[in-house]
Parts: structure tokens; sequence; C-alpha cells
């Protein structure tokens, strides 16, 4: 993987500075950003890889700036939540963060999320096992990381893309959340990680009902999601 810029935004000058030192140490460029109008601004601008992304900014908060970036942006964003707000973890990701990480944070899991994410929302971990495929009225298109639905596209960020993927490559057979977990975030399901949850209803909105009316993608208690077969007719 080629060198990735991101972009730090948090208004802990010391943890920035702590963060953006690590990083750079591990192979990425790092620029800093300490409010969240600057932030919002730098993230449009075409130059980044990523962002990670504070949720208490000064100016605009972190969850305000996602929500008014991912009205037209799909980079990726990685989330710094404090250790125990599980409200603030579940709307971000409800407003298109990719993955998230608790404060107080280590360093070297920021950046093994970071590589995580990257692999994935440039294909690279695509490449070689991810074909174009087509299942009812859903259709993806591996080289170009598109998805249409009834021939008009669908906006999926990158995270939602992977694990749409993943479940069309097992259509009609359950994935597990598990499975799901490691092979679209890249780490363990940990015990109270709604994280699959969260993307998993993003898409089902995106992606509304099949012809019987019920979600294209389907609920198997205690074992994971399945996509639906569906005879559209």
């Amino acid at each position: 993987m080629s060198e990735a810029k991101i972009l730090l935004a948090d208004d802990d000058e010391e943890l920035c500075q702590l963060l953006r030192d690590f990083l750079v140490r591990d192979g990425f460029a790092v620029d800093v950003s300490h409010d969240g109008d600057e932030a919002l601004c730098r993230a449009r601008d075409g130059s980044f890889d990523a962002v990670v992304l504070d949720v208490m900014l000064p100016q605009r908060s972190g969850l305000d700036l996602l929500r008014e970036l991912r009205r037209d942006n799909a980079l990726p964003v990685l989330m710094l939540t404090a250790l125990g707000e599980d409200t603030d973890r579940i709307l971000g990701l409800e407003l298109g963060a990719d993955d998230y990480v608790p404060k107080p944070c280590n360093p070297r899991e920021i950046a093994a999320r970071l590589r995580a994410i990257l692999r994935r929302t440039r294909g690279d971990a695509d490449a070689t096992r991810l074909a174009d495929v087509s299942v009812g009225p859903v259709s993806l298109r591996a080289a170009s990381r598109s998805v249409t639905l009834r021939g008009e596209p669908v906006a999926l960020t990158g995270t939602e893309f992977n694990v749409l993927a993943a479940l069309l490559r097992e259509a009609g057979r359950v994935v597990s959340k598990e499975t799901l977990s490691q092979d679209v975030l890249g780490r363990p399901l940990g015990p109270f990680d709604r994280s699959i949850d969260v993307h998993i209803s993003k898409l089902r909105r995106k992606l509304g009902d099949a012809a019987d009316g019920e979600s294209l993608i389907g609920t198997v208690h205690r074992g994971g999601y399945v996509f639906r077969i569906v005879d559209e007719g």
C-alpha cells in the first residue's frame, strides 16, 4: 500500500502530536486540524485518503462534521469516541463513519484500523477475490466499486460496499457477524460491538425491500445475516 495521507481532526494538541508522530513513523503522511470548520473544509479538498475524527471538536462537532461531509463525500472516516459513549459510536456509524476507536486509544490500534479501512476502500483486498456479481435486483461491479439497484446507482460508503460484497458472495447462505467483522472491519467482533448491525441497518434502508415486501437482507437469530435470493418476477 502506497503512503496514505491522513487528516487528524482533534482539539487535544498533545494527543494529536502523539498520534501524528506514531503514524508518521508507521508510514503515513499526517496533517492536523484542531477545529471542526477547518477540518470539514480540508476533508473536502480531495487531498486526503482518510480522516481520523474526534467526536468533540470546537466550532463544529465531529458528528456534525461527518453529517455534512456525507452529503457529498465518501472519504473514509475513523471516529474517536469517549470510552463508554455507545450513543456516539452508534450515531457516528449511522452518519457514515467506517469504524471507531474509543479513547483513550492506542496509536498502534489507530494505525491498524486505518490500514484495514484503506485496504478495503481502495479495493486492494478485493482485487484477487471479488468479481462482479448480480443477485436479484442488486448488481455489484468490482472494478468501479459501484452498486446498482434495479439499474439505478446506489451511493454506499466503502464499508457498506464491502459488507454488501461479502453478503452477495454468499447469497442464500448465512454469514456470521464474526466473519463480517473479520473480513470487512479487519478485527474480531467485540462482545458489545454493534458496528456490523449498524452497517446492515443502513444497507437495508438504501436497498429497500424485495418484491415480496421483505428486506433483501435477512437476519438469522444467533447466526448472522443472509442476502436473500428472491424472484423479482
